[in-house]
């Protein structure tokens, strides 16, 4: 099998649930650093136009959305489980909370807090990019996103209360890693963090547990070898279409997939995997060769090319 490779950057709270799913499973995988801000002309070349970090490759198969790239990581490798307690749907469900109702608010005060100390490029980036956030509101919104953190913060404390270790049992898994990540982002860029985390011991034990989940092996990989191996690759996906599916599509009709959320970049390519979670396109780039693009089915659009 080829080897994984992660196309991130090290400050992304969405690529820091991935290295620790990575870390989880002892993993080796190679690393390939990204740009913060557009343009991303190599990542692109493998996505075609999708832009949210991170993404990962596996030969000529490329898995954007931590949603998706954690259902690829439990199938190709089942053991450590991402879900020692079971329980795969449902914590996947919980994605939904953790990626925006403890994130965004979490974003929002990592933003509104640094306004003055963020590149003037950085900013434009974001504010073209989270159409969630007022920026210019930003500031005076900073009490109700700090109410909203603290929301999110007591949900976690209060599911330790019963003494275990681990959000579900005595093992860490997915459920953990989604409750964490965006507790790693308000450390790394809230300044009143601590207060926010004070007298709540268990939820200051459970992180450092989790902070000794680690990342894996990860070894260093450049873009341009990245690229070279999706081009000298073929992908491993099969063709396999819902025939019911509500949108009454076949393998090979040509389609977009955009984001519903933010970051809403259409991907075109040939339709070639189709089910009620998951959806997959073929493209070609020059660089990146021929290469199935792969999303989870939930939160994005799926579009048919007329002509």
């Amino acid at each position: 099998m080829s080897d994984l490779i992660l196309h991130h950057f090290d400050l992304s709270p969405f690529a820091e649930k991935v290295r620790l799913m990575l870390g989880l499973k002892q993993l080796s995988w190679r690393s390939v650093e990204i740009p913060m801000v557009m343009p991303k002309p190599d990542l692109i070349a493998l996505t075609g136009g999708y832009r949210k970090t991170p993404v990962l490759q596996i030969g000529a198969d490329v898995y954007c959305d931590t949603r998706r790239i954690a259902r690829e990581l439990e199938r190709r490798f089942p053991s450590p489980s991402l879900f020692p307690q079971g329980g795969g749907p449902l914590v996947e469900a919980l994605s939904a909370w953790s990626d925006r109702v403890f994130f965004d608010p979490g974003a929002g005060l990592a933003m509104g807090t640094n306004q003055a100390l963020i590149p003037a490029p950085v900013l434009e980036d974001r504010k073209a990019f989270f159409n969630f956030m007022d920026f210019a509101n930003l500031e005076a919104d900073l009490p109700h996103l700090y109410s909203q953190v603290a929301v999110s913060l007591d949900l976690v404390d209060r599911q330790l209360e019963s003494g275990r270790d681990f959000l579900s049992g005595d093992a860490p898994g997915l459920i953990d890693i989604q409750a964490y990540f965006p507790l790693w982002m308000l450390r790394g860029n809230v300044a009143r963090t601590p207060e926010l985390v004070a007298g709540r011991a268990r939820l200051l034990a459970w992180e450092q547990r989790m902070q000794r989940v680690g990342h894996g092996d990860r070894r260093p990989c450049t873009s341009a070898e990245a690229l070279a191996i999706a081009q000298q690759a073929t992908s491993t996906s099969e063709s396999a279409v819902d025939p019911k599916d509500p949108l009454g599509l076949a393998a090979e009709d040509r389609v977009t997939v955009t984001p519903d959320d933010y970051g809403r970049v259409p991907v075109d390519g040939a339709l070639v995997g189709l089910s009620t979670q998951d959806v997959s396109i073929r493209r070609h780039d020059d660089r990146a060769g021929t290469v199935v693009v792969h999303f989870p089915r939930g939160g994005y659009r799926i579009d048919r090319v007329n002509g």
